[in-house]
């Protein structure tokens, strides 16, 4: 969320930088209904003030005899009045919040400005693309050649765009998560989180899911319980509400969790195979920053998803999301984007993302700095790495012409030394 003051002092540059993002959105509400708030306060505060100084006057009044009766009439009036304007005062607040609440981070300006995924600017380039001497297949079809995936079956138990892994594959997912999991906790410094995979309505307004977004969650209406769309809700609301020790940051934190999405609108190839599913497994890293540090931590945090993918030995680039193509609460994104044969394209396998204090303050998450005040903090996560997709992508990348798979060596010991998955 953003600072109605900066939105406030600093209208014009707040105004232009939102606008990189989209040329429709304006602060013009905000700031109209942050011009109320200040005469209804100012109003409040004088009849207070006019209150609280004539009330200093009754005893004396009373002693000398004289009749207050006008007096106490004018302040039976000037209470009920001064109620009412808290009400009021109340109900322009919560107009304010509901309005910051819709309002999209503002991009760092070094972003790249841009409307579209055409605009993003390509930073770097790891190995090149895999080639292959016989006619290559997709993930969907190696999978349910080998036995290893089931999607029919997977929709008879629940629908459409599910997955289910089988024998060697379910393994292999096996593999990969812990695989990430002991990458980012033995080599990265983070520690591990096994969170709820269920979060309040107040949890998914702190990250920035609620009220946006509403439409791609799952909700469970008994409880105003939501699945998680991805384990950056529970583990960045572990500290909501709660302030921070100086030493304690920068903090890292990772999780595995499975992540429920309603993918609304999306169609064509993505919806085949495990691209795009309503349920998926990722692995997810979070991390807790002062202000002053968080770009760099971005930067740390890129390369820690990128190293998973060197890895396994997979081809990938990494992208610089342009103004228009930035997630709603992030100030500055990258994503990686994994070599899919079958697409003869890459795919997005993972977006690390600085968020500066925008979540900090949905989420009322703060720090005490070396001064001993009290700030909020930056947040960042980034996916380290979504499951289904790394394995789709090794799939199409490790595919062997007789239609089995190689192992990753990296995965080797995961897989009890198995080196080729086949019939």
């Amino acid at each position: 969320m953003l600072d109605i003051k900066r939105i406030r002092n600093n209208p014009d540059v707040v105004n232009e930088l939102l606008k990189r993002r989209d040329p429709e959105l304006s602060i013009d509400r905000a700031l109209s209904l942050d011009e109320r708030r200040r005469e209804l306060l100012q109003e409040y505060e004088a009849k207070k003030a006019h209150q609280n100084k004539t009330s200093k006057k009754i005893p004396a009044l009373k002693k000398e005899g004289k009749d207050i009766t006008d007096i106490l009439n004018e302040m039976k009036k000037l209470s009920l009045e001064i109620k009412e304007m808290e009400g009021q005062v109340k109900d322009v607040e919560e107009l304010i919040q509901e309005e910051l609440l819709g309002i999209p981070n503002i991009p760092n300006p070094d972003v790249p400005v841009g409307q579209s995924e055409e605009d993003n600017k390509e930073v770097r380039k790891w190995e090149e693309p895999t080639k292959f001497d016989f006619e290559p297949k997709a993930h969907w079809d190696i999978g349910e050649d080998l036995g290893i995936l089931d999607f029919e079956r997977a929709a008879k138990i629940t629908g459409s765009r599910f997955s289910m892994f089988r024998g060697q594959g379910a393994r292999l997912e096996r593999a990969l998560t812990t695989f990430m999991l002991d990458t980012h906790t033995l080599k990265n410094n983070f520690k591990e989180v096994s969170p709820p995979f269920m979060v309040n309505r107040n949890s998914m307004i702190g990250t920035g899911q609620l009220p946006k977004f509403e439409e791609d969650v799952f909700k469970i209406p008994q409880k105003d319980f939501y699945l998680i769309p991805t384990a950056e809700v529970p583990l960045t609301n572990i500290y909501r509400d709660e302030i921070l020790d100086l030493e304690q940051l920068p903090e890292y934190i990772t999780a595995y969790t499975p992540c429920f999405r309603s993918e609304a609108g999306s169609a064509g190839r993505d919806t085949r195979g495990l691209i795009r599913n309503h349920q998926f497994d990722k692995v997810e890293m979070v991390m807790f920053s002062k202000p002053e540090e968080s770009y760099e931590l971005l930067e740390i945090l890129t390369s820690f998803a990128e190293n998973i993918l060197k890895e396994l030995k997979l081809p990938y680039r990494v992208l610089e999301l342009c103004t228009g193509d930035t997630g709603f609460s992030s100030a500055k994104t990258y994503d990686l984007e994994v070599w899919m044969p079958s697409y003869e394209d890459y795919v997005e396998i993972s977006s690390c993302s600085n968020f500066e204090d925008y979540q900090a303050r949905r989420a009322n998450l703060r720090y005490r700095n070396e001064d001993g005040k009290v700030e909020f903090i930056h947040t960042l996560n980034g996916s380290g790495l979504a499951v289904g997709r790394t394995f789709a992508a090794i799939l199409e990348n490790y595919q062997n012409e007789d239609g089995s798979v190689t192992v990753p060596e990296v995965l080797r010991p995961y897989m009890g030394g198995l080196e080729r998955i086949t019939l």
